[in-house]
Parts: structure tokens; C-alpha cells; sequence
């Protein structure tokens, strides 16, 4: 069996074929080829040939014709299209045209790095060189990291060593960067966001000492899909680079199929779990013996997944680790082991995050399934290509969730089928990034007055800052390190906060590490109570001691799994710009963000049915950073009201009955919480909580008496403040106001170019600074890196957009593809999808009808 047959058994299946929203068929690219450059040394071309190479396709050809001219070089060509060998051939040029040359290697990933040394190690072996090869990062020996210092000629390593184990050690590698003549920096548009702006700042460090060493290397830089690869190149290297995009590899055939859930209830929108409709898919490629890769958003997806089809191979009658997770947090050698079984096809299937989507080495793969937008159509296509890379052909399905940039995606195929790659943003200016790194340069080697961090302008204003801390003291011109350490200890690559979590299980009265997670998202996924899921073993947190960075986890057999619950408050610290369009106002500006894990939801195992609430205590988070708001004025407020289309108003008014019925509904409930039982005292006073919301009655006062039915006894209950802040999480209700925040949220990291998790969300019904309704969305990184200014930009673009989705969407009152889920009955004239269309028309400029 095989990927096509697996394809034609689709096309036979009308349970799947009827939600299938786009099938394309990308025909397969023959090769095209160019000379091998005349200044190639002679014996790299008979050594290639020798190994079966005997020529180069055109994009290797002109890579390595400008690098040997003296040019840095960047290719931008296709997954699996022999980027890698244009690095390859120009570093065995350089190791065998000067015994004194040296070679450094970065990956975005220590598997990348592992992978591609045993690439390279095959052609030093033929000859008889491997001992010239050292991969030096936090998974190597003591031992072998000295054998590595005193004879390797080229090292892979990742830019968290560069920053940890390289930089601040500088001393201890002379012989090294004296002889450094080439710099390959691979998969460049990984270096996005916060981690991209990272590594900028390391390389600017990196540029310090290899001047200082008197070598000035050229550089090679590879990338996928990209929509800006001169520009990125340049902002991560400051350096000009000539660009190869011509790409001459011959290309599979490749199917890619847009899948849509089906629906449940058209009235509500409600489709099929997609988590359930992805284990159909995989069990189906299983079937016919297609080795498959699932692409999940998150963690706890992932987890939850595997755990979903691991029943399933059983049931197929595979052992269960023929299916594997691979995420963020497992440790080295439990990767290493997952990327070897599905190398050798021992591992039938495998549940990632993002983390599989770089190019280690996986041939054979025949499906690429992504649950989900993965955050940008460059990623898309990097996660469709992992499918089809031993020239046998694949197939990429995109199986769209239930929330509404999902549903527009799969109602668009186009926007990724023939979009171009987005541009990839990085901000190595962001002054909470690179104040922590010219921190390291400092400490690294003194800074002379006058001297420049790369092309930062204010390099002298920081220095200064740093001489008024403490950490820093300037003598003859010459700025020197103060601090204690080095201060790359304390920053985090992956993260713009410095530390982590570890997670610890004690087993049979031992310790040991299961994992870790970073110290931003170490509150949402471990906190106490929280089920913590490795490997699709579930375990439950006792105990995190914050301060240390501990989280102490024990095996746990429960039915759930938990969800925690966020509350976020915002202020604006200055606004940057103001334009009020229609009545609405648009701005953005900086702001802080205080947020904090209050509590967390149990969610039943396959139903998803939630099965409680729990509080919880997790110390506060506050992020300074960039926002853009939009605000919505009283004067389109009252045009709104006046066609009875904003219902988002506090209620002021329960009706002339609501204190009487108050006091009998605490009287009937012996003034003790139904929930919990807790008794009322002054310092904590009971709620009286209306179980259908008030406001879905339709009151309004002196024009009609809903207030009577919304405020019957039997619509009544008491409850303590706790057990009430539970009640409103759980009750689902969306004004247009929350309907819009809903709509826009979802949409917006399509055209801020980024993934989800990198922008946030407050909604407030009256804004503590604007003192209007506002929805607020912020670069979820300190500082920001231009999220915020780009949604200020195509705001007109946003809305537009989601009020398509909303027009679109075949509901009836609203649902997760467009407004977002809508769980109470819609009477008294409630539609949570017109309120929000009556918004976004105004908001654009229409009329309200």
C-alpha cells in the first residue's frame, strides 16, 4: 500500500470527500543543473562524485560560485531541496585549502545539529577526517567538549550555546575564531519574534570577538519560504548578503487537501471535535501502511492527541509506541530515540508541535496532517513538505478547527495555496532584548567610547545606563564589566524572561527530571492541581516552589485533563497614535499587561465535558509592552442602541422587584452558598447569581417587564464570591461587544503575520484609560516587536475580514467560527451574530441594516 492508494480510498469515502473544502494536486518539477565553480578545490568535485553527486542542481551551483568569489551568500529554496549541500562543499573547500581553517556550524535546534553532522560526517569519513567534526551544545560530554576545543576544525552548535557555552568562554577558543573562515546559519526564517531578535544580538556579540581575533569569516545562510529573506538576512547579520532563489531540485508530486469537520447543529455552528477528525485521518493513512506526521498547536494538544491514538493503534493491532509525541520539554535522549524510530519506521506515526517542522533528517514520511493554522504560510508549507521527501510523493491535509481564522483559512484555500510567504519580522532593537545582550558583550570584551552594539545608534546611552547601575565602570575611554558572572546565565533565548521550570516525579522515593517548561508559560501549565501530560502519561502537580523554578509532579491515573483560567488588566503607559474613523476610535501605544492564573477547568477525557473548577494560587505576571486598541464612542453607541443593536451596557437596573426577590432567594438558601456551603459574613458577603444571564431577558426599563421572568426564584441561587466567579466563567455569553473582541482576536494573527499565542487579548466593557468599550491586542513579548503597529495598519483589512466571516458563516445566532462560541438559548431578541455584524458595520462605515 501506499500514499496513492490511501488517496484513492479517500475518494471512495463520502463521509470524508463531502467536507473536503479544496484538492489540489502540485504536479512534480524535473531537476535543472549548473557547472561546478572552476575555484571548487579539485578534490571536493571527485569526492562528491565518488559519493554519487556527479552534478549540482542550479541553486547549489550559483550558491557556492559567489561564496568562493568572497560574497556572503543566502539560498532560499524548498524543503529537502539540497540547501544543505552548498555549506557542505564550501566547508571541505575551506578545511582542505587552509590547514588553519575552522568552520562553525548554527542551528535553530540541537536535533538539526545532530542530524546535519551525520551528513557532514559521511564525507569527512571518506576522508579519513571525522575527528575534524565536533558537535559542541548541552548534550555533550565534559570529555568530549575538550577534545572538541583542542582539535575539531568544524563545530555545529545552537545559539543557545553560542550564548551560554561560546561567548563569555571566548578565551578558552583562539585557535578557533584566528581560523574561522566560514559562518553557516541554517533555516534562517526560524529567526522570527522574540527568538530571532535574540540571536541577532548574539551575533552582533559573535561579530565583536571574531574581530578581536583579527578573522573575518564569510557567511552562508539558508531558508525556506520567506517573503523578505534579503532583509531578514541583513537584519540578522548586519552584513550585505547575495540571494539565491532559483531553485533547481526536482519536486515530488504533492497533494494538499483542505478539510472542514463536519457540522453537528447548523443553527449553532457546532462541528465535530477536530481533535477527533484527525485521529480518523491518521488511523486512515495507518491503514494503508503511510507513515504520518501530525502538526499540532500546542502542548497540551499534542498530548492530548497521542494519548487519543495510542488507543487507536492498539486497536489496529500496533504496539503503542508506533506512535510517538515529539514536543518542546522532552529530554534529549527521548528525541533522539523518537527522530531514530521514525528514520527507521519503527514509529508509524508521530504528534508534534512546531518542533518536527525544521528539516531533520525524517525521510520517508508519506502524510503531513496539521490540526490547525500553524501561524503563518511559511510554516504551513514547512509542515506539508515533511511529507513526500524521497521524491515517492505526498500528501498535506490542513484540518481546520472550529474558531473562525480556522474557518476562514478553510474557506479560502487560496490565501495559502497561492499566497506568497509572509515577511518574518525580528526587532534586535527591542531595548528588554538588547540591553541583556550588550550586558554580555560588555562582559565579553570592554567597549571603546564611541563604539557601536552592531548598527544600534544609542550603543553609548545604554553603556552609561549600565556605568549608573553599577554594572558597568568607564576608565580612559574604555568601558569594563562590573557585575557578577556572566550575565548570560540569566537570559533565555526562546523567551524574553531568562528562566524556566523544572519538573521533577519522584519515583520509588527517587527524583528525577521529567521535563521543563519556560518560566512565562510554567503558570498555565503547572501550576498546582494542573494535569501535566508527558508522553500521554498524565501527572498531577503538587507543589511548585516559584522562587527555585521546581515543579514536583507525581503519576496520576484521573479522567481529565485541566485547562487553567487567565484574568488580564491593562493600562496604557503613552499613546503613540489616535485616528478616529466612523465614530471609532484606532490607536496604539504602550502599555502593561498584568495577568494571573486564577483557577482551572477539569476536562473530561473524549467528551470534553467539563467536570469543574478549581481556584488556585500562581504569583502575578506583568509584561510591558505595545498594544493597539480600538474604542467605540458614545455617539455610535447611541446609534447602536437606537436600532436596539448594543447590548453590552453594565446593568444598572435588575427591575423594581430585584431587591425583594434578593433577599428571598438568600432566605430560601438559609444564606449559605448552594455550591459550597459557605456561610455569609460581613467581611464576605454572599452573591445572589441569576443562572440564565439577566441581560439575555432583553429589559429595558419602562418599556416592557422581562424583569420578572428574569428574577423568578427559580432563575435565583446563592453563592459565596468564589463559586460566583466560577459561575460567569462558566456561562458562555457573548454580546456583539464580545463578539466582535472574539472575531478580530481570532483573525488577527493572520495579518499581524505571526502565530497566536505572540498576540494577547483584554476586553474591557468600559476601559480604565479610555472609559469606553474597548478591545485591546498586544505583542505578547516585552517590549513588543511590531505586532501591534502592523493591526493599527490594516485595521480597515481586520475588520473587514472578520465581518466576512461573520456574513459568511451559516449559523444562526453565532457560533466558534465566527463570534465565538454562543451555549445560552437566544430569546428576548438576543443574536449575538447580528449585534456583532451591526458593530463591524459601523465600525467600517456602513449602515447598521
Amino acid at each position: 500500500m501506499s500514499v496513492q492508494s490511501a488517496l484513492e480510498a479517500l475518494q471512495r469515502t463520502p463521509r470524508f470527500m463531502k467536507r473536503i473544502m479544496a484538492w489540489r494536486v502540485f504536479a512534480s518539477r524535473p531537476p535543472r543543473y549548473g557547472p561546478w565553480p572552476a575555484t571548487l578545490h579539485p578534490r571536493v568535485r571527485n569526492l562528491v562524485e565518488q559519493l554519487g553527486i556527479p552534478r549540482l542542481y542550479i541553486h547549489q551551483s550559483q550558491g557556492l560560485h559567489y561564496l568562493l568569489a568572497g560574497r556572503n551568500v543566502m539560498v532560499v529554496t524548498a524543503t529537502a531541496s539540497g540547501k544543505s549541500l552548498v555549506y557542505q562543499l564550501a566547508t571541505l573547500h575551506f578545511l582542505l585549502s587552509d590547514p588553519k581553517a575552522r568552520v562553525l556550524y548554527i542551528f535553530p535546534t540541537k536535533a538539526l545539529a545532530q542530524d546535519q553532522a551525520d551528513a557532514l560526517r559521511g564525507f569527512l569519513r571518506a576522508l579519513d577526517r571525522e575527528a575534524w567534526l565536533g558537535v559542541y551544545d548541552g548534550d555533550t560530554p565534559r570529555a568530549e567538549r575538550v577534545r572538541i576545543r583542542e582539535h575539531a576544525r568544524v563545530i555545529l552548535t545552537n545559539p543557545d550555546m553560542l550564548h551560554y557555552g561560546f561567548l563569555p568562554y571566548h578565551t578558552r577558543w583562539v585557535s578557533f575564531w584566528t581560523g574561522l573562515r566560514l559562518l553557516v546559519i541554517d533555516e534562517v526564517h526560524i529567526y522570527r519574534g522574540v527568538f530571532g531578535s535574540h540571536v541577532a544580538n548574539v551575533l552582533r556579540r559573535l561579530g565583536r570577538v571574531t574581530r578581536f581575533y583579527g578573522s573575518h569569516p564569510r557567511m552562508v545562510l539558508t531558508s525556506a519560504t520567506v517573503g523578505n529573506p534579503r532583509e531578514v538576512a541583513q537584519r540578522l547579520v548586519e552584513r550585505d548578503v547575495f540571494l539565491v532563489e532559483d531553485d533547481g531540485a526536482p519536486q515530488p508530486p504533492r497533494t494538499i487537501i483542505f478539510y472542514n469537520p463536519p457540522l453537528l447543529d447548523a443553527a449553532t455552528g457546532l462541528r465535530r471535535s477536530v481533535l477527533f477528525e484527525v485521529q480518523q485521518w491518521v488511523e486512515h493513512f495507518l491503514q494503508h501502511d503511510v507513515q504520518t506526521v501530525v502538526f499540532t498547536p500546542s502542548r497540551r494538544t499534542t498530548e492530548v492527541l497521542l494519548t487519543y491514538l495510542r488507543d487507536t493503534v492498539t486497536r489496529l493491532g500496533l504496539p503503542p509506541q508506533s506512535v510517538r509525541g515529539y514536543r518542546g520539554g522532552y529530554l534529549p535522549r527521548t528525541r533522539r530515540e523518537i527522530e531514530r524510530g521514525i528514520r527507521e519506521g519503527t514509529v508509524r506515526a508521530v504528534v508534534a508541535t512546531n518542533a518536527l517542522e525544521l528539516g531533520v533528517d525524517i525521510r520517508g514520511l508519506g502524510a503531513a496532517i496539521l490540526l490547525g493554522y500553524p501561524g503563518s504560510v511559511a510554516s504551513t508549507w514547512q509542515q506539508f513538505g515533511r511529507a513526500g521527501r524521497r521524491g515517492e510523493g505526498g500528501v498535506g491535509v490542513f484540518v481546520a478547527g472550529p474558531n473562525a481564522l480556522d474557518q476562514y483559512l478553510v474557506t479560502h484555500p487560496d490565501f495559502i495555496l497561492s499566497a506568497k510567504p509572509e515577511h518574518a519580522l525580528l526587532a534586535p532593537d527591542n531595548l528588554h532584548i538588547l540591553v541583556d545582550h550588550l550586558r554580555c558583550a560588555l562582559f565579553e570584551l570592554p567597549f571603546a567610547s564611541g563604539e557601536t552594539f552592531g548598527r544600534f545608534t544609542h550603543t553609548q546611552e545604554v553603556l552609561d545606563f549600565l556605568v549608573e547601575r553599577g554594572e558597568a565602570r568607564s576608565v580612559q575611554g574604555r568601558y569594563h564589566w562590573l557585575g557578577e558572572g556572566h550575565p548570560a546565565e540569566e537570559i533565555s533565548l526562546r523567551t524574553a524572561g531568562p528562566e524556566r521550570v523544572v519538573i521533577q516525579v519522584s519515583e520509588e522515593g527517587r527524583s528525577r527530571t521529567l521535563g521543563e517548561v519556560d518560566r512565562a508559560s510554567a503558570p498555565r501549565l503547572v501550576h498546582p492541581g494542573a494535569v501535566y501530560l508527558h508522553e500521554a502519561i498524565p501527572y498531577q502537580v503538587e507543589s511548585v516552589d516559584w522562587d527555585a523554578g521546581v515543579a514536583r509532579v507525581r503519576r496520576t491515573h484521573v479522567e481529565y485533563y485541566t485547562q487553567p483560567i487567565t484574568r488580564e488588566t491593562l493600562t496604557i503607559l503613552q499613546e503613540h497614535a489616535r485616528e478616529n474613523v466612523h465614530g471609532v476610535i484606532r490607536a496604539r501605544g504602550d502599555v502593561i499587561v498584568r495577568s494571573r492564573v486564577t483557577g482551572f477547568r477539569k476536562v473530561r477525557w473524549y467528551t470534553h465535558e467539563h467536570l469543574g473548577y478549581e481556584d488556585v494560587d500562581v504569583p502575578p505576571q506583568e509584561l510591558e509592552t505595545t498594544a493597539y486598541w480600538i474604542a467605540f464612542t458614545e455617539e455610535v453607541l447611541d446609534r447602536l442602541r437606537s436600532v436596539g443593536a448594543w447590548r453590552s451596557d453594565a446593568i444598572e437596573d435588575y427591575g423594581p422587584n430585584w431587591e425583594q426577590q434578593r433577599r428571598r432567594a438568600l432566605e430560601r438558601d438559609g444564606y449559605r452558598c448552594r455550591r459550597c456551603g459557605a456561610p455569609h459574613t460581613p467581611e464576605r458577603p454572599l452573591h445572589v447569581h441569576h443562572i440564565r444571564p439577566f441581560r439575555t431577558f432583553g429589559y429595558v426599563p419602562g418599556v416592557n417587564d422581562a424583569y420578572k421572568a428574569a428574577n423568578r426564584l427559580d432563575n435565583l441561587i446563592t453563592l459565596c464570591s468564589r463559586c460566583h466567579r466560577l459561575a460567569e466563567a462558566g456561562v458562555r455569553l457573548r454580546t456583539g461587544f464580545s463578539g466582535l473582541a472574539y472575531a478580530i482576536g481570532q483573525l488577527a494573527p493572520l495579518f499581524a503575520v505571526t502565530a497566536a499565542g505572540d498576540i494577547g487579548q483584554v476586553v474591557e466593557a468600559q476601559g480604565v484609560a479610555t472609559g469606553l468599550p474597548t478591545i485591546t491586542l498586544y505583542d505578547n513579548v516585552p517590549g513588543g516587536i511590531g505586532l501591534a503597529e502592523r493591526l493599527y495598519e490594516v485595521h480597515e483589512e481586520l475588520l473587514a475580514a472578520a465581518l466576512e466571516r461573520v456574513e459568511r458563516c451559516e449559523c444562526e445566532h453565532g457560533c466558534p467560527a465566527c463570534v465565538g462560541p454562543v451555549l445560552v438559548e437566544e430569546e428576548g431578541g438576543w443574536d449575538t451574530k447580528r449585534l456583532t455584524r451591526a458593530l463591524l458595520r459601523v465600525a467600517l462605515g456602513m449602515d447598521v441594516a
